[in-house]
């Protein structure tokens, strides 16, 4: 399968001009890559072959989930070289810093919950057993043995599988808070003493199976509810780990290789072309365009010369800058847009969902009514055991099975009714949130639009001023200038031998054509009128050449904003590029409220002043500069095409390539939080029709297990109904 190169920003086609590349060499064995347009097992296979084909490498491995190419070497090598050799095959790569990205603690939690779940089943499969003996009528001797072994099942599975519950009641107690493990532990708990309890006494009833068969099937609905989140990452961690780590300074004459913590402000700093500006700075020498996409979302390169700013995350595209260092470290823009992320992340884990609510009045109630119940009998019999066995009955039989199934078990009928369509749910409370959207704002460039660069149409020209155009193209590592000979050699366009082919940095191209100079590149260098759109000029003796470029519109993008504004949806396009080319897309969607120029920091002020207004603002993007307003959104979206930090910031992502099939995503997310209400609804039911059975005395371990069960199954078939 062969890749034209394509990536998350422009400038990665510039790559290999990159100069001196062994001067970032990195001193470590283990080199780890972020790989963005990896997407398929054909995309593993190439980008693996590639690497371990190569000189040096031990071992190169892709792990498709996190998009990320993992490197060991058997030497100290200059991780450029992998860059540059992966863009060639069309698979653009960043380094990241691996210091920044320690072992998933998720990944650990997920292990340890289903080994706790397979202890849990076995051991409640063998105790049913033992139970069925007992239900059928074993009795003496006989019975009293079949508890004990049951016992000696339960209580340690039960403790071991149990944990969890455990350790967020004393966690939620210590912080004088009641939560939904609270009741939880307490009946868990009661049920296995009164069980041993009564053994100890040859009494007839014991819990033991309701204690271990509750424990399995809340790690159930807790894993389930803990897959949801699985794949979450920080977002803040990512953009830190997206970081350049190494910088070339100038120091007495010498320019050396130092990682940027070394960097301090005031020193002057050399960026080649090709390179990821790793700190904020100013330019004192040298001329040449960059690609500030990744922070803007601006689709045209920015001339710069002595004086211009830069920032951390652009990329130098055409000739070598010297710079002075103006802000390093947690100073730099691109620290101070992850600041605003993780600020962000933490104000959104504020939300509270609909089964914590549940809980805050759920635990208090079955906790006053246990007690309740333990009271008036001890006052009625003055039997303590009896006493003891009806609260435990009361609490066992209240279902707080079925309320922990209530949530997961909806979020997982629908996330994957919602994998049909191509969406990912990352969060555990992105459907909640997702119910209440009422304002949906767009980044422009690579949502509504597919960030490609492609040619409108051919300007009146020969065939022979085609080919000076093409060859040109071809010669420079200009994104626009690639973008041109792409599309003239799929119009069959062919090259022409031209002669002292030379690169002008921050202007464009020069060259002879049987002895006549030609030329390529901005409109002001040409002597061209400058447009408010993306082009490109070719003067060629007196005649000048105009090669517009446009982005295309995203497919199925028009559907997806008529659908929301025809369901009462406020929708609104945020970009951070030009005013011309916003407004022609706006216009072209159908879209009134629009917004150009904006920053990371001005996408993340907007959202958060829609919902100061009261508003729940959905928020789909999928560049670095959209993170920070992904993150402070009441609800996100990314594409899989998106820069990962965007992803990871993002609740949903969408796998495919069109925007409609977001269409109905709202409407089913409201689906689900009816479907939610229900199974709580259902939950209380039961307990209605089964708590006064415990209260009178009469709930066996049967019944409890029964109803208990039942309760469960009925919730999870409600949420079935969601497919």
């Amino acid at each position: 399968m062969t890749h034209a190169p394509i990536s998350a920003c422009p400038a990665c086609n510039a790559a290999p001009m990159a100069q001196n590349l062994a001067d970032t060499e990195h001193m470590a064995g283990h080199i780890l890559l972020n790989v963005p347009t990896v997407h398929c097992a054909v995309c593993i296979s190439s980008i693996e072959k590639t690497l371990n084909a190569m000189d040096g490498v031990k071992e190169a491995r892709v792990n498709l989930t996190l998009r990320r190419a993992t490197i060991d070497t058997t030497r100290p090598m200059d991780v450029q070289v992998f860059i540059q050799a992966l863009d060639q095959i069309g698979y653009p790569a960043y380094e990241l810093d691996a210091s920044l990205l320690g072992q998933s603690a998720m990944e650990q939690t997920a292990r340890r919950l289903l080994t706790r779940l397979a202890v849990s089943g076995f051991a409640m499969m063998n105790v049913m057993l033992l139970s069925v003996a007992v239900w059928s009528g074993a009795q003496g001797i006989t019975r009293d043995m079949f508890h004990w072994i049951s016992a000696l099942i339960a209580v340690p599975a039960t403790l071991y599988a149990a944990y969890p519950f455990f350790a967020n009641a004393w966690g939620a107690l210590r912080g004088r808070v009641l939560n939904m493990d609270v009741p939880i532990s307490l009946a868990i708990l009661l049920a296995l003493g009164t069980s041993i309890y009564e053994t100890s006494l040859s009494g007839e009833h014991a819990y033991f199976d309701a204690a271990i068969s509750l424990t399995f099937f809340l790690l159930a609905g807790r894993y389930l509810d803990h897959r949801t989140r699985s794949i979450a990452r920080s977002a803040a961690q990512e953009l830190s780990a997206l970081e350049v780590t190494k910088a070339v300074i100038r120091q007495d004459g010498q320019d050396i290789t130092v990682p940027v913590s070394q960097v301090q402000v005031g020193d002057t700093v050399i960026l080649r072309p090709g390179a990821r500006m790793p700190l904020d700075g100013v330019v004192i020498q040298g001329q040449s365009e960059i690609d500030r996409s990744i922070l803007t979302g601006e689709t045209r390169p920015e001339f710069v010369t002595n004086g211009s700013e830069l920032r951390a995350g652009e990329v130098n595209l055409t000739g070598p800058l010297e710079l002075r260092a103006t802000a390093v470290g947690q100073d730099t823009s691109l620290a101070k847009i992850s600041q605003l992320v993780a600020i962000a992340e933490s104000g959104r884990s504020k939300y509270t969902s609909i089964a914590d609510k549940a809980a805050q009045l759920y635990a208090p109630g079955v906790h006053i009514l246990s007690a309740l119940s333990f009271l008036g009998w001890y006052l009625y019999s003055q039997d303590l055991r009896m006493s003891l066995n009806i609260a435990a009955a009361v609490l066992i039989i209240t279902c707080p099975c079925a309320l922990g199934l209530a949530v997961p078990a909806v979020t997982t009928a629908v996330s994957g009714r919602l994998f049909k369509k191509g969406l990912l749910i990352k969060s555990a409370t992105a459907i909640e949130r997702l119910a209440q959207v009422d304002t949906v704002v767009f980044d422009k460039t690579g949502t509504l639009t597919d960030g490609d660069l492609t040619l409108i149409d051919l300007p009146p020209a020969t065939a022979e001023q085609l080919q000076i155009s093409h060859t040109l193209a071809r010669s420079s590592a200009h994104p626009l200038a690639q973008a041109l000979a792409g599309a003239l050699a799929a119009q069959g366009v062919a090259e022409i031998q031209l002669d002292q082919i030379h690169e002008h940095p921050g202007y464009g191209v020069s060259a002879f054509y049987q002895g006549q100079q030609v030329r390529m590149g901005r409109a002001e260098w040409i002597g061209a009128t400058p447009r408010d759109h993306t082009a490109t000029w070719v003067q060629i003796g007196d005649d000048i050449l105009e090669f517009a470029f446009a982005d295309q519109m995203r497919g199925g993008a028009a559907d997806l904003i008529t659908d929301l504004q025809q369901a009462g949806i406020d929708v609104q396009i945020l970009s951070g590029d030009g005013l011309a080319p916003v407004s022609r897309v706006a216009a072209a969607l159908g879209v009134t409220k629009y917004h150009a120029h904006r920053t990371p920091e001005t996408k993340a002020a907007h959202i958060a002043q829609l919902q100061a207004q009261g508003r729940h603002v959905l928020m789909i993007g999928d560049g670095l500069n959209d993170t920070a307003a992904l993150t402070s959104a009441h609800v996100s979206i990314s594409p899989a095409t998106a820069l990962d930090a965007a992803r990871v910031a993002s609740d949903v992502v969408f796998l495919g390539q069109r925007l409609d099939s977001l269409i109905g995503v709202i409407a089913l997310s409201k689906t689900a939080q009816r479907r939610i209400r229900e199974n709580f609804q259902l939950a209380s039911l039961y307990n209605v029709l089964a708590v006064p059975v415990a209260i009178a005395g009469f709930a066996t371990p049967l019944i409890a297990a029964l109803a208990m069960s039942l309760s469960s199954i009925t919730v999870t078939l409600n949420a079935l109904r969601m497919k």
